[in-house]
């Protein structure tokens, strides 16, 4: 219980979680608001550079939604990482949550980009 409290405590901890948050939601709400605003039903959803030609594989908004789902576990999984992490060492549980910020940074890049070349 004692640990519990310090880490929620701890002010850059919390900073950290809280930029966690705001890149989740803010990465799911992009993709939600790019796909309402799209017509069409086909998106890019994957580029392989190997197959010439045919680089760019279609799919379907469920494919653009795991974006959503991939957002929220890493938020999850990451504060539940650093919160055990906590106790072993207050670094390692920061070094893990920047890891989660970073992770969320390409998520958002990297779903701009697909949604962008539909």
């Amino acid at each position: 219980m004692a640990l519990s409290k310090k880490y929620f405590q701890d002010h850059f901890v919390l900073l950290l979680l809280s930029i966690n948050a705001f890149l989740a939601i803010a990465g799911s709400l992009f993709v939600i608001l790019r796909l309402s605003s799209s017509e069409g039903s086909g998106y890019i959803v994957q580029y392989r550079e190997a197959l010439g030609v045919n680089a760019f594989k279609t799919g379907s908004v469920t494919d653009l939604l795991g974006f959503i789902a991939f957002a929220l576990l890493v938020l999850a999984v990451h504060t539940v990482l650093s919160h055990r992490a906590y106790s072993i060492h207050r670094q390692l549980a920061i070094a893990i949550l920047t890891l989660g910020i970073l992770i969320l940074i390409l998520t958002i890049i990297v779903s701009n980009a697909l949604l962008t070349l539909r």
